[in-house]
């Protein structure tokens, strides 16, 4: 490990540092930090949570002028979500040097971002999409651009943005420091790197095993219908301080974030469909503490660094075991344990060993959680928190009604009554949510968990399934269904526009409040079985 103060930095850059409580450098900024100030390209291999903005953030503000008015360094990521993270993270550095940086990303009025650029910012952290609409319009100029960044790029390309990102770097001067950041370097990052990176050298952070250490992960063996109440026990249970629930559609995430809030908890949802501004709000309520429960499709799974995020629930499977570790990835982070849960139905069992194998980590199978275990994990905490309201003192106005309860009730029972009243118990909420179908095990891996390239079929990052397949032709074709990560210029590539998973919906309750049965194909056999004994059993 190195220390920042060692690594030859300005002062102003340094003092950010400082200030930020960052004192010695993570591995990737250790070995990154020194190559990029030389002036060097790179390529630098490693997963999010590795501190890889500081990596190339800290360099280029280094080597950035104040005094100079045009855009001279220009970052690229797959996602909005990301490019405001950057930008949150580069604005932290800068604070002292007095360096502006803008983010550019869909979905954000343009005629905002227009009125930004004049004010003549030196760092540009954008979308592609967006990016090439504004150098189409000639509000962006990248004739003096003179370091480019690639943050994410493997999942860039998944996302089918190659096209733009060569069209981008062709326009900016061949005379730049190139840096190129992604997690794994596939055959289409290795032909990128050749194509736009002189010489580069390469920076490598990657663990022995796919998935982090840190990571405490579990598995519940459950009914498609029973999954909801599993999930109050779990939380009951564990009583997570923050916890992100990944739900596999924007319905899904609709329907379980109502259900919660119903239920009592403090929760919100995030999906592509919302507004930038309601993105943001539910982001910043999770980031300090409003809510405790974040309900999120894929979208969130890259990108997002929220510190403190101590659970992770995959209440539905993710159809890619590499979607597995980037969702996991959100707790467990700068030295923390965290803990993952995923509940699985009984047909799914197969596509659990296959993230096994490709993860090549084993997920602990542990019972699903007793009603008397939800009740006492969520007792637990309401006794912790009055014994601080305790603790913390100030009661003295509440005294006098206190003694004349006492006069009337039993200690215990008065007691007893507060507590029920805190824990703001909701069990009796009907709560309906559309049952999802049970995902198979696609031919993308072989049983090594290698990729299967059988028929010289390549294994896409699209997750709607093989590039050029039956979503839309050409390449690209997303399944809207599966939340497009938050791309902000949905172009190219035909989409499934079936806003219920395929166009398979099953829309009857399973609490048996209507008169129509379930569907056979909801995933979960011919007959519905007879609902679950629920938490209020």
């Amino acid at each position: 490990m190195k220390n920042f103060a060692d690594l030859g930095l300005e002062p102003k850059v340094l003092q950010a540092i400082t200030e930020l409580g960052f004192e010695e450098a993570t591995p990737i900024q250790a070995q990154s930090i020194p190559i990029a100030m030389s002036g060097r390209d790179m390529i630098g291999q490693a997963q999010t949570g590795t501190g890889k903005t500081a990596a190339f953030g800290i360099p280029l503000i280094n080597k950035i002028s104040k005094d100079t008015d045009k855009i001279v360094a220009l970052v690229m990521t797959p996602t909005r979500e990301l490019a405001i993270q950057v930008a949150e993270e580069i604005g932290k550095l800068t604070r002292f040097k007095g360096i502006g940086s803008l983010p550019i990303y869909g979905g954000q009025d343009i005629g905002r971002q227009i009125r930004a650029l004049k004010k003549k910012p030196q760092i540009i952290i954008g979308t592609p999409g967006r990016l090439l609409d504004h150098i189409n319009r000639k509000t962006i100029r990248l004739d003096d651009v003179e370091t480019v960044i690639l943050d994410e790029a493997d999942e860039m390309l998944d996302m089918g943005f190659m096209d733009d990102i060569q069209s981008i770097l062709k326009l900016v001067p061949e005379e730049r420091q190139t840096m190129l950041f992604s997690a794994t370097m596939p055959p289409n990052i290795q032909k990128l790197a050749q194509q736009f990176l002189k010489n580069p050298e390469h920076v490598s952070v990657v663990p022995k095993q796919v998935s982090a250490p840190l990571i405490d992960q579990a598995y519940i063996e459950v009914p498609e219908r029973q999954k909801f109440e599993a999930l109050c026990r779990l939380i009951d249970m564990e009583s997570p301080e923050l916890a992100i629930v990944f739900g596999r559609t924007k319905r899904r995430v609709d329907e379980l974030s109502e259900a919660l809030q119903k239920r009592g908890y403090s929760a919100d949802g995030l999906h592509g469909d919302l507004s930038q501004n309601q993105r943001d709000t539910v982001m910043r309520k999770f980031r300090d503490g409003s809510i405790d429960v974040l309900v999120a499709t894929d979208v969130a799974a890259r990108g997002l660094d929220v510190s403190g995020v101590t659970h992770v629930v995959n209440f539905d499977l993710p159809q890619d075991p590499e979607s597995y570790v980037h969702r996991i990835g959100r707790t467990g982070r700068a030295g923390k344990e965290g803990t993952a849960w995923s509940f699985v139905t009984p047909r799914e069992i197969d596509h659990l060993h296959l993230i096994e194998r490709v993860t090549r980590h084993r997920i602990t199978r542990k019972p699903l959680p007793t009603l008397a275990e939800a009740i006492e994990g969520k007792q637990r905490i309401i006794a912790e928190r009055l014994m601080e309201t305790i603790e913390s003192g100030e009661l003295n106005e509440y005294k006098g009604l206190a003694i004349q309860l006492l006069e009337q009730y039993d200690s215990v029972q008065l007691l007893s009554g507060a507590m029920k009243m805190l824990t703001g118990e909701k069990r009796d909420s009907e709560i309906q949510l559309t049952p999802e179908d049970p995902i198979r095990v696609k031919r993308r891996y072989n049983n090594s968990g290698k990729p299967d390239l059988r028929n010289g079929r390549k294994p896409s990052g699209n997750y709607g399934g093989f590039r050029g397949g039956s979503n839309g032709g050409g390449r690209g074709g997303y399944n809207r269904d599966r939340d497009n990560g938050g791309r902000d210029n949905g172009g190219r590539g035909g989409y499934n526009r079936s806003s219920s998973g395929g166009g398979r919906s099953d829309t009857s309750s399973y609490r048996g409040g209507g008169d129509r049965k379930p569907r056979t194909n909801s995933g979960e056999g011919r007959r519905p079985s007879k609902r679950d004994d629920s938490y209020n059993s």
